[in-house]
């Protein structure tokens, strides 16, 4: 046994630059695990920073000088951000607690509905364990409705979070993008010369999930906003919560646009019943889905992400539960980093490395 573990780490471990970089994500992930939290800000502006390098590259292709093209994108951002904290939060609070309350009549309602599956199928289920799941599920809404609507940020800790990230993170991300290269360049003088390997990855990595992450959130934005303006049009109620719900589901693949058709339908169906309104509302969520499928998918992502579905919903799965919204949105950039990774390592004995 300790001959065959001897012979695969010489295997594997054998070429310098690889055992570096096996210590540097080592090192990576620790950080993550164990200052994540304390450096969020930092990690929140690096993120940005990057999503917007790519707007800053094409102002100073039509001859911007660096300066300014990072200032257009700032206010750019800053704007958005406003918006978002002024108009569309506020918004979507409020809505949501309008639904948790209304939420408990919306059960009654539904427990009417379903008390005739004891009449038919007796033999499955009974009145009374269908009263006995919805009293229980109405205490459990009813709890989190009351939560929702005593949420404040009277805490002296909250305050302090939400400043340090409004006042933090837009700085961080302003310096990120002005001397991004210089702070790069300054961390690759401690790599050494020859790292072929390194080099490799990150080009496979720059070209996929900079246009992947960039295109998901034009994606989200897109999607979020016809969804909202076409529910206002059509006189929904929750226009915006919906709009939020169905933007964010384009980030879980085969499985967000499934599962958020689910609230989309119950509410259109206790807003207006089995009416024309019910019907025009689902043809026009279902066109906005297959344009979303069809049309801007192939548009935004022009370098594919070659994952097999498969893994992309283990990975979905797997950094979803391990960081929560932030591991779902980031699942296939990471997944996509994993398959750089294994096809970048050196195989030793002159294995080479299956392509994806």
């Amino acid at each position: 046994m300790r001959e065959i573990f001897s012979k695969w780490i010489e295997r594997y471990f054998s070429d310098e630059e690889a055992l570096l970089f096996f210590v540097l994500l080592g090192v990576a992930l620790l950080v993550i695990l164990t200052l994540g939290q304390t450096l969020a800000p930092v990690f929140a502006g690096v993120i940005l920073a990057f999503l917007m390098d790519g707007a800053v590259v094409w102002l100073k292709e039509r001859r911007m000088p660096h300066l300014a093209a990072v200032a257009v994108v700032f206010v750019g951002f800053v704007s958005v951000l406003l918006a978002i904290l002024l108009f569309v939060m506020p918004l979507a609070w409020r809505q949501l607690g309008n639904l948790f309350n209304e939420l408990p009549g919306i059960l009654s309602q539904v427990q009417q509905l379903l008390l005739w599956l004891p009449q038919r199928y007796p033999e499955l289920i009974s009145a009374s364990q269908v009263n006995e799941l919805f009293n229980q599920a109405a205490s459990e809404l009813t709890q989190a409705g009351q939560w929702v609507l005593t949420f404040s940020l009277n805490s002296i800790t909250g305050v302090m979070t939400l400043l340090v990230y409004l006042v933090l993170v837009p700085i961080l991300v302003f310096f990120f993008l002005k001397d991004g290269r210089m702070l790069a360049g300054w961390w690759l003088s401690f790599l050494p010369e020859k790292r072929d390997m390194m080099t490799k990855i990150w080009n496979e990595m720059d070209d996929q999930i900079a246009n992947y992450i960039r295109g998901k959130v034009i994606e989200i934005v897109i999607v979020g906003g016809v969804t909202y303006i076409a529910f206002v049009f059509l006189g929904i109620n929750y226009a915006a919560l919906l709009g939020i719900m169905v933007g964010l589901s384009v980030l879980i693949p085969y499985i967000g646009a499934a599962l958020v058709t689910l609230p989309v339908a119950l509410i259109a169906f206790f807003q207006w019943g089995w009416g024309n309104e019910f019907l025009w509302l689902m043809i026009v969520y279902a066109v906005i889905q297959a344009l979303d499928g069809n049309v801007l998918v192939p548009l935004l992502f022009s370098e594919a992400v070659n994952l097999h579905p498969v893994a992309i919903i283990v990975a979905v799965l797997f950094f979803g539960g391990l960081w929560g919204f932030w591991g779902v949105f980031f699942a296939i950039p990471l997944a996509t980093l994993i398959k750089a990774i294994l096809n970048a390592w050196p195989k030793g004995g002159g294995v080479v490395a299956p392509s994806a």
